[in-house]
């Protein structure tokens, strides 16, 4: 059975494909180094950021002998903000900004010192190192839908992310003396 919603380890192949090439050996969950791969229901393997990111070592990649998983420097997936993230109810957390090595994640500051979190989908990897810190398990990684036919998936919203173009930020004028 293909599961739409399991996170395959990034480079896996498409659906179907994968599970047709991929013989369950295990090797990949075992060489990971951030003990991020699992088994889904039919024993495939699945990746559970709920404790850690990915790091795109390429481990899985590199012991995967059936090429079910090629070397890969980012995913099919973006980070999706939820509704219980605690910076739009007025609770001052950036804690998914802290730990975004891509830097795809802004706040634009909104009315009752709430703020809104914005990413950017062209800069975000999906490696799911900001889901584990979020104290409100406000995020989660989902792959882009185009919102159209003409539309591809770079270029898609998940969140605010087409307002993240438009977000103008204060900036200090320059010094009179340079």
């Amino acid at each position: 059975m293909i599961y739409a919603d399991v996170l395959r380890p990034p480079g896996a192949l498409e659906a179907g494909a994968f599970e047709d090439t991929c013989t369950h050996c295990g090797d990949c969950a075992a060489s990971c180094p951030q003990a991020i791969i699992t088994a889904d229901p039919d024993g495939f393997p699945s990746v559970d950021v709920s404790a850690r990111g990915c790091d795109f070592c390429n481990v899985c990649a590199d012991v995967c002998a059936e090429d079910a998983i090629l070397p890969a420097q980012s995913w099919d997936v973006r980070a999706v903000v939820g509704d219980s993230c605690l910076s739009v109810q007025g609770i001052m957390c950036r804690t998914c900004e802290d730990h975004c090595d891509a830097a795809a994640i802004r706040f634009r500051p909104m009315t009752g010192g709430r703020a809104q979190p914005l990413i950017d989908l062209n800069d975000c990897i999906g490696c799911g190192a900001c889901v584990a810190p979020c104290p409100a398990d406000a995020l989660t990684l989902q792959k882009p839908v185009a919102t159209s036919a003409t539309d591809d998936i770079s270029s898609a919203s998940l969140s605010q992310a087409s307002e993240f173009q438009n977000v103008q930020y204060l900036r200090m004028p320059r010094s009179r003396d340079t």
